[in-house]
């Protein structure tokens, strides 16, 4: 069985067809699902699906291109609900900073308060946490390290870049999605087997980042499959004993 550990399931691009979305992933042997939080906006529809579906848990936090709509006070009603697992998506992204040199400082500054925020809020909560990195490794690297808790958390949409390989010496998991199903993902494949294998987590990062041979329409958690049968190969192990692996590191991390 698999937990997809990311996937966008409060996206409005599933609105019309979320029952549809849970049973064909549950046809191909997903049985939990984490709903990272990325907008404050979007929590209720996240709660709601959690309350619907045994299977479906999620995540309270602000991804980093939403730092300045953070308060700590708005979403704590949302981390005393009994299926929300971790703090998160939250981190640095520096891919689309702002013109302007005091407008590029203000933002890197403004996205690591938020970040620390969140970092220490885990601590606090005794929860994981789920990382956003994008063109910011050594900055995030360095706060993690700084400030990060026994509990640790995972990279989500691990980007390849080795140096962050340290952090799962203070208990941080690597989420491997659709990328590296890309014929393009020389790095990420090359990296890979580097990974310790108990520190390894699956998911889709659904809708985006649909693996090969879908690429370019919209993902869904039941593409997990794809993922885990290029991940296998990679490990050289079967996919029943990659899948096993990856469902314990879920269970470890989030209690899934």
């Amino acid at each position: 069985m698999i937990v997809d550990t990311h996937c966008h399931l409060d996206d409005p691009r599933y609105s019309d067809d979320i029952e549809e979305v849970i049973d064909r992933a549950f046809s191909q042997g997903v049985e939990r699902f984490i709903i990272p939080g990325a907008d404050p906006r979007t929590l209720p529809r996240a709660i709601e699906l959690s309350e619907r579906y045994e299977s479906i848990y999620f995540a309270v936090g602000v991804h980093p291109y939403d730092a300045k709509n953070y308060s700590r006070d708005e979403l704590k009603p949302f981390v005393a609900h009994e299926k929300c697992v971790a703090i998160g998506e939250c981190g640095l992204d520096y891919y689309r900073l702002p013109d302007g040199e005091n407008d590029i400082i203000e933002e890197k500054r403004l996205q690591k308060e938020v970040f620390v925020d969140q970092i220490e809020w885990a601590k606090e909560l005794d929860k994981p946490l789920i990382v956003h990195i994008r063109e910011s490794s050594l900055d995030s690297m360095e706060l993690l390290k700084l400030h990060a808790g026994e509990r640790g958390g995972v990279l989500h949409c691990y980007n390849a870049n080795e140096e962050l390989l340290e952090l799962s010496d203070i208990n941080f998991y690597y989420g491997i999605g659709g990328v590296i199903t890309f014929k393009n993902a020389k790095k990420l494949v090359n990296v890979y087997p580097k990974i310790p294998m108990d520190k390894l987590l699956i998911e889709t990062d659904a809708p985006y980042l649909t693996p090969h041979p879908y690429r370019g329409e919209r993902n869904e958690p039941l593409y997990t499959t794809y993922v885990l049968e290029k991940m296998a190969r990679l490990s050289e192990v079967s996919r029943a004993e990659l899948e096993s692996i990856a469902r314990g590191n879920s269970h470890r991390l989030f209690g899934v």
